[in-house]
């Protein structure tokens, strides 16, 4: 029983840990989204330009034929 009490106690923190580190990701994947949209703001040409490269490179190494 001692064992089991210890395993359920181990899953609960990884639980929480998982979680806690979801939430971080979030937390990140939102600042990085919200600083991308006030760049493109700031500055619409550079923006348009990584755009527009970027999709260059994607369809040049991503062919459909």
């Amino acid at each position: 029983m001692a064992a089991n009490a210890k395993t359920q106690s181990a899953r609960r923190q990884l639980e929480q840990s998982a979680e806690e580190t979801s939430e971080q990701a979030k937390e990140m994947t939102q600042d990085v989204i919200q600083y991308l949209t006030d760049y493109a703001r700031e500055k619409p040409g550079t923006a348009a330009l990584w755009c527009l490269g970027i999709g260059f490179v994607l369809g040049w190494k991503l062919k459909p034929w």
